[in-house]
């Protein structure tokens, strides 16, 4: 028998400015669900959230929350109202019976600092903060609203992980797709109105929606061809009895108001980069480039040749310098040792992560076209500001809307219509996958793979990089970063590969007996004389080297465990740098310590046999 639901919604309905948001929504949640929310910008994901949390009320249906279960909100913008550190916002999520224990582990874990101030937090920091406020308690439900907006790919590894472990049902909306695949076993779709669900996590959602869509499709064609059936028989027919005729009729206008009350899926953003000259083979060239600040190391002797058709990415946590070097490489800040050198005939168009470029005072007409007239050229072609925004999903009657009036994803569309005007044969992206719904950003995806110029990208959206670059640029500590063929699942595999053989030729080195120490080498000589045996300092040595190498074990595990710390690079680089240093260091002793030890037993061994 099934648990009883911890929250249900039926019958939900909304409207917001005489269009219905939503119609007859029905939505379930058991103990222990892990559900994916997905569905367009707009189709009203966050506003039902928001009703199942209890902050904003339904215009009818019912909301059933189980007397008790307690729910906890994330919402895309935190609010801190009056606290006055990190520690005392994150307690307040704490009801009366909750360990006051995990508020300190989630501060630790997130890499915060419990006495830091709310106002003085940057956007990943506040994201971290709120996602502390919202697990801390441990809630029976737990409702997240883009839960990765602004944070790096450790972070979101450690919010998967720990999703995972907890016990609590969590309803997720996000863009991230590989976030969603690993975190959920239902998918629900909000979709013009309605809600489908599939009892399967987030991977098996999108070849099910494509079905749906082209089921419901062949469904809209089969009604058309009726109507036309039906309209032939009503102009051509024989005449037949009166209530028949009136009947039948009756059925067609039926018909027809069917058909012009389907709401069809809504259209698809048409995306296309304005096309200009082509540049030189090289389009950059960097040799031993550093940069650092207020004596914090951000790149250290970095090299790369980036040539035309290249798509690279770069990855890292908040603070590593990613955007740092990718400005260095463009030319548009100087290292402070080494060359950078462009190559020839570069057009270069660049989305800022910060959407800097638009301004909020000039309506969405004005920003695309920087107040020159009400056309845009695309591709050397002059297209009505209308007919473009209208590829990008935007209305007719927005085109007057203030920018300051869009939504997020409102925005990063604008940006991206304004970005893929400009002509250009070097596209730069820093975060081009913000708050964008994920039709767009298959678009997008598509666009960059078959760019016939130059891209170089900033994501920490794995599966976006994965289908889109070439290689990967990535933070190797102390300021040096290293490239690596192919998407982040490549680089993630090599990553692997070359600790893997590190290990092997680690043990390989022991077990043929080599030592890296002239101890280990004169611990294995042999005492002379017929009956020969361990001398009292090697037998010393046999006992005591295990206990020597637990420790350096230990010293390695506490090490990684605070350099695992997301933000640890980005708050602390010194202590980063020392952490790395201190592990080489031991590594070394226990691999001198583990050829010692080897050598002992063999030598014992061989005196025994």
């Amino acid at each position: 028998m099934a648990p009883p639901p911890l929250l249900r919604l039926d019958g939900v309905r909304l409207t917001f400015g005489g269009t219905p948001l939503f119609t007859d929504v029905e939505l379930g949640v058991l103990p222990g669900d892990r559900i994916a929310l997905v569905g367009r910008n707009g189709s009203g994901k966050s506003t039902l959230l928001k009703i199942a949390a209890g902050i904003v009320e339904a215009d009818g249906g019912e909301v059933f929350r189980q007397p008790g279960a307690t729910i906890r909100y994330l919402a895309q913008e935190p609010d801190f109202g009056d606290a006055v550190s990190v520690e005392s916002y994150v307690a307040a999520g704490l009801g009366p019976a909750d360990d006051p224990y995990r508020v300190t582990r989630l501060i630790e874990g997130l890499g915060l600092r419990a006495d830091a101030r709310p106002g003085d937090l940057s956007g990943g920091e506040a994201r971290r903060a709120a996602l502390a406020r919202v697990l801390a308690p441990e809630p029976d439900i737990i409702l997240l609203d883009e839960p990765t907006n602004h944070l790096d790919l450790p972070t979101i590894e450690w919010l998967e992980d720990e999703i995972r472990s907890i016990r609590s049902a969590v309803v997720t909306i996000s863009h991230d797709r590989r976030f969603l695949e690993r975190t959920t076993g239902a998918t629900v779709w909000l979709d013009r109105g309605t809600v489908r669900r599939i009892n399967e996590g987030f991977g098996a959602f999108e070849a099910w929606r494509d079905k749906t869509l082209e089921e419901e499709e062949r469904d809209l064609q089969k009604l058309d061809r009726k109507i036309v059936r039906e309209e032939h028989w009503l102009r051509y027919g024989v005449t037949a009895r009166r209530t028949r005729n009136e009947r039948r009729l009756a059925a067609l206008h039926t018909m027809r108001s069917d058909r012009r009350n389907a709401r069809r899926a809504v259209g698809t953003v048409e995306m296309a980069a304005g096309e200009t000259r082509e540049s030189g083979k090289l389009v950059i060239e960097a040799k031993t480039i550093s940069k650092a600040y207020d004596e914090r190391i951000l790149v250290k002797d970095f090299s790369t040749r980036i040539q035309r058709g290249d798509r690279v990415g770069f990855v890292g946590p908040n603070g590593a310098g990613k955007t740092t070097l990718l400005k260095m490489l463009i030319g548009e800040a100087q290292p402070d040792s080494g060359t950078v050198r462009l190559g020839t005939n570069l057009d270069l168009a660049f989305l800022d992560q910060k959407r800097a470029s638009l301004d909020d005072t000039l309506s969405v007409s004005e920003a695309l076209t920087d107040g020159r007239g009400d056309q845009v050229m695309v591709n050397g072609e002059a297209r009505h500001v209308a007919g473009y925004l209208k590829d990008f999903l935007f209305q007719a009657e927005q085109i007057r809307t203030p920018v300051g009036n869009l939504s997020g994803g409102e925005r990063a569309r604008l940006l991206l219509a304004k970005t893929l005007a400009t002509p250009a044969n070097f596209l730069v992206l820093d975060e081009p996958t913000n708050d964008l719904d994920m039709e767009t950003l298959d678009l997008l995806q598509e666009l960059i793979a078959n760019y016939p110029g130059t891209v170089m990208l900033v994501s920490h959206d794995r599966d976006f990089l994965d289908r889109t670059v070439t290689s990967v640029i990535s933070p190797d500590g102390g300021g040096k970063w290293l490239e690596y063929a192919g998407g982040y699942s490549d680089m993630a595999a090599q990553k692997r590969g070359a600790e893997k053989e590190a290990k092997t030729a680690a043990k390989a080195k022991v077990a043929s007996g080599g030592s890296s120490s002239s101890s280990s080498s004169a611990a294995a000589k042999p005492t002379s004389g017929a009956a020969a045996k361990l001398s009292f300092k090697q037998k010393f040595a046999l006992e005591n080297l295990p206990k020597e190498m637990a420790k350096f074990e230990a010293a390695i595990a506490k090490a990684e465990r605070e350099m695992a710390d997301p933000a640890l690079f980005a708050k602390n680089p010194d202590r980063f740098s020392t952490l790395a240093a201190e592990s080489e260091a031991h590594r070394t002793k226990l691999a001198q310590a583990e050829d010692e030890w080897l050598a002992l037993e063999m030598l014992k061994a061989e005196m025994e046999g």
